[in-house]
């Protein structure tokens, strides 16, 4: 015989709340019931046909492209609008004057700058980089660097503007 049972409980009603913001308002409190609903869930995770993030993120040869900048002008990296995953090696040079390496993004009127790496000492220094950034549409990522130095990596987009993963070229999920 099926039994119903009110259930008071006030976090698990806000997180019903929170999930579901159209029942905020309905004041009746939760129940459980002790006859068992099978659940068909017909989503693609379970399926199992999606592949795990750290797999769609993965470098591959398609998917990645190089930059080496040095001793010059600031160079667009890239300008899709979506997530792109930023990496690679700063390089600072022993010099008389103040070498520095910088990734920024800019909307066509602003520039902020998201990665700087400056000469402190007379000595050169490496600084590893690895970084994910968000481009609106009209945003672009440019990167430069200094007499003295030397800026390069990679970068891949690794998601739309929407944040729909993208998967490495040449990869297609069974």
């Amino acid at each position: 015989m099926a039994q119903i049972t009110s259930i008071t409980s006030e976090s698990l009603q806000a997180k019903i709340r929170e999930l579901l913001p159209s029942q905020q308002g309905f004041g009746e409190d939760l129940q459980a019931s002790n006859v068992i609903l099978p659940t068909i869930d017909l989503t693609a995770a379970a399926q199992g046909t999606t592949t795990p993030e750290l797999l769609q993120t993965a470098l591959a040869f398609g998917s990645i492209t190089a930059f080496s900048l040095s001793g010059g002008a600031a160079t667009t990296l890239a300008n899709s609008p979506g997530f792109w995953r930023v990496f690679g090696m700063s390089s600072l040079y022993t010099s008389a004057g103040a070498p520095t390496n910088n990734l920024s993004l800019t909307d066509g009127l602003a520039t902020k700058q998201v990665f700087l790496h400056e000469q402190n000492n007379a000595q050169g220094t490496i600084f590893p980089f690895d970084f994910v950034i968000f481009l609106r549409s009209g945003d672009s990522l440019t990167g430069q660097a200094s007499s003295s130095a030397r800026l390069s990596g990679n970068y891949r987009q690794i998601a739309d503007v929407n944040g729909v993963l993208i998967n490495p070229v040449g990869y297609t999920p069974q």
